[in-house]
């Protein structure tokens, strides 16, 4: 009788110490105690709808259903390319502020084409010679992360992306760990700038040889041609569906997928599925490797998946490509998602799940629906501007610069000449409408000079720096891309580059809609508040009240 009084005892403290453990698991931590911030690179609004019915429960629908979706959330400037988009989140400023007005601008002082996070003074850790030389020293103002350092030295900040810009704008200057793919090498390095040395959970990845194996690995389409019925099929009659989808498959055999790159060429993965699974991988092996979210010290981890940016400049939004990368992502991101739960707990852990960039419809899509669109070919466009400025002006090198619909002109030479750098910024300005698909165009004298309360303008405004945007800036009309090199593009003022999902979801984030405008600025002021740390030093960003409730 004693004995079984004992065994009784003993199975009533064991089913106890479990019940509290549950529940002690499911109370949340007073702050978080890992934000991760994940950005899908150039994922528009409305590839959640289309791909819903295809998704499983536990991906991206997860997010959706139980987090704080803000389904009305922009960028609030014209250039929306990637760069600029990251550092928008990351300081909660616009280009004007941070000063990453785009991927590349042209530098005045130097004559020379600037990339936005290259540094020649920097070497490389851990790969190829050049694949290491990037720094964040082009971004003027303090990040979210910065800050997270400034507040708490023993709070970790990590950051990883296919591409050197991602990672490092995501996060700032002052990251535990920022770490970029080396395509020469196959190897995830990072720069002297933040490191003298890779952690040894890095060099153990390396060693693993994913990439290869993922550089090998066939891309084969993930469900049934069949079924990819929201790819580029919309204005094609039923009685032709099937015929265009069997020529759509031949066609696939020419792109990415069934037709991998040579096995040494690890570029490839810049622009594969696989490119985000590597990307994956890497970053639980940060989780477990930095022991992130292991005390009651917030960490931050910084995840982009960046070759969806590439997939869709090179067969578009409405390809199968495009669909099928985001039936892969969306069982990654599964697989992430249970991972933190098992490791950190979802209820310590706030996920941030967001873009930075839409993409534009390709023309030849549009016109299936009889749709206004086409292409600016920048070239060309110069060609015919300098060929005017030198009967205006005389013979000179007028025209110094374009990038990314910024016209740089020849101060120097405009002074020599004894001409007003104004009068010739509108001259250049008003040429520019003249062409086909331009839309606006305005100076750099009128942005400097002018406040705009509301309109197209107050997007030019927000995209301009003083010191390193051009002397003109143009923008395109609707459904209108410039053409450089890809099937499409994305940088705009419009809702297709624009608009983007923005998800908060985990620690003691409420399920609800919020339909009231977020702009994109306004997330780095959210988390400084939740944390009650300072906000980055630029920012313009109000936080999300929604959030905060």
């Amino acid at each position: 009788m004693r004995l079984f009084s004992l065994y009784s005892l003993l199975l009533f403290l064991l089913i106890n110490s479990s019940s509290q453990a549950q529940i002690n698991r499911s109370i949340p931590s007073e702050k978080p105690k890992l934000i991760i911030e994940i950005v899908v690179s150039q994922m528009r609004f409305d590839y959640l709808n289309r791909y819903w019915n295809k998704f499983s429960d536990n991906g991206f629908k997860r997010l959706v259903n139980d987090g704080t979706y803000c389904r009305n959330a922009r960028y609030n400037y014209l250039l929306t390319q990637p760069y600029p988009g990251l550092a928008t989140i990351s300081t909660g400023s616009n280009p004007s502020v941070h000063g990453i007005i785009s991927d590349k601008w042209f530098s005045r002082y130097s004559g020379e084409e600037i990339n936005a996070v290259y540094e020649e003074k920097v070497s490389t850790i851990g790969g190829s010679y050049f694949s290491g030389k990037y720094s964040a020293k082009n971004l003027v103002t303090s990040t979210f992360g910065d800050e997270l350092r400034l507040s708490n030295p023993h709070s970790k900040v990590i950051s990883i992306a296919l591409d050197a810009g991602s990672a490092i704008l995501l996060a700032g200057h002052s990251a535990n760990g920022i770490f970029w793919f080396d395509t020469e090498k196959g190897l995830w390095v990072s720069s002297s700038y933040f490191t003298e040395t890779l952690p040894a959970w890095v060099d153990t990845f390396n060693t693993k040889g994913f990439s290869k194996l993922y550089t090998e690995r066939e891309w084969k389409a993930l469900q049934p041609i069949e079924n990819y019925e929201e790819a580029d099929t919309a204005s094609v009659k039923s009685e032709e569906k099937k015929k265009t989808l069997l020529e759509k498959l031949k066609g696939m055999v020419n792109g990415v997928i069934g037709n991998p790159k040579p096995k040494t060429d690890f570029s490839s993965l810049l622009e594969s599925p696989y490119g985000n699974l590597l990307t994956k991988d890497l970053a639980i092996a940060a989780i477990a490797g930095e022991d992130l979210g292991a005390d009651e010290h917030t960490d931050l981890l910084c995840v982009t998946f960046s070759a969806n940016r590439n997939i869709g400049g090179k067969f578009g939004p409405h390809s199968i490509e495009m669909e099928d990368t985001y039936l892969r992502l969306d069982k990654e991101m599964e697989h992430f998602l249970n991972f933190i739960d098992a490791t950190v707990g979802l209820q310590n852990c706030l996920v941030v799940l967001t873009s930075d960039q839409g993409v534009a419809s390709t023309p030849d899509y549009l016109e299936k629906s009889k749709i206004p669109g086409g292409y600016f070919d920048p070239q060309k466009a110069m060609i015919l501007l300098k060929t005017y400025l030198n009967a205006v002006y005389g013979q000179g090198n007028w025209v110094v610069g374009y990038h990314d619909k910024q016209i740089y002109l020849n101060r120097k030479l405009i002074e020599d000449s004894n001409l007003k750098l104004e009068d010739v910024q509108q001259r250049v300005s008003d040429f520019m409408l003249e062409f086909s698909g331009v839309a606006n165009s305005t100076t750099a004298h009128n942005l400097q000079n002018g406040q705009f309360a509301n309109g197209i303008m107050v997007k030019f405004q927000n995209s301009f720096n003083q010191r390193r945007s051009g002397d003109v800036v143009i923008n395109l009309e609707p459904g209108w891309v410039e053409r450089n090199g890809h099937v499409t593009s994305a940088n705009s003022p419009y809702d297709y580059d624009a608009h983007v999902p923005l998800i908060f979801y985990g620690w003691k984030i409420k399920r609800k809609s919020v339909l009231e405008p977020v702009y994109m600025n306004n997330i780095a002021p959210t988390l400084s508040l939740l944390l009650g740390i300072t906000w980055p030093n630029g920012s313009t960003g109000v936080p999300i009240k929604q959030i905060l409730e």
